[in-house]
């Protein structure tokens, strides 16, 4: 015998739906590991800027765009590469969150950024080569 179905049964239902919903409308969170930047004397002084627009796919699935003529100054090393933070502006890359991120670059790539509000690194799944050129 089909037992009938009630009011309560359906109510249970929508409110565990309606919890659980939201949880498909967020971003994912941006892959980190903590990072601390050292000061070494291998690190170049000049500013770089790009020559041409970066186009940037995060794993989050949010895209953000280098545009060229930014300016970049170096602030130190990471395993992974230099980082450079921007002149005169903030640069900020999106998940779940927003955080405001410096260039990681290596061999005129960029690898990654690392985000200076948590000290944490987070790479790129796929390097993304730049038109770089140094402030004049």
């Amino acid at each position: 015998m089909i037992k009938p179905f009630h009011s309560t049964t359906y109510r249970r239902l929508l409110i565990a739906v309606s919890a659980v919903l939201p949880l498909f409308g967020c971003a994912p969170m941006i892959q980190t590991t903590p990072a601390s930047i050292e000061q070494t004397a291998s690190v170049s002084s000049h500013t770089i800027k790009l020559l041409a627009p970066a186009e940037i796919t995060l794993a989050t699935g949010y895209s953000r765009t280098l545009p060229d003529k930014s300016a970049w100054k170096p602030v130190g090393h990471l395993p992974q590469g230099t980082v450079y933070r921007p002149v005169g502006t903030i640069f900020t890359i999106e998940g779940r969150q927003v955080h405001e991120a410096y260039l990681v670059i290596r061999d005129s790539k960029l690898v990654g950024f690392y985000l200076p509000g948590e000290q944490n690194y987070s790479p790129l799944s796929n390097a993304v080569p730049l038109n770089l050129g140094e402030v004049e």
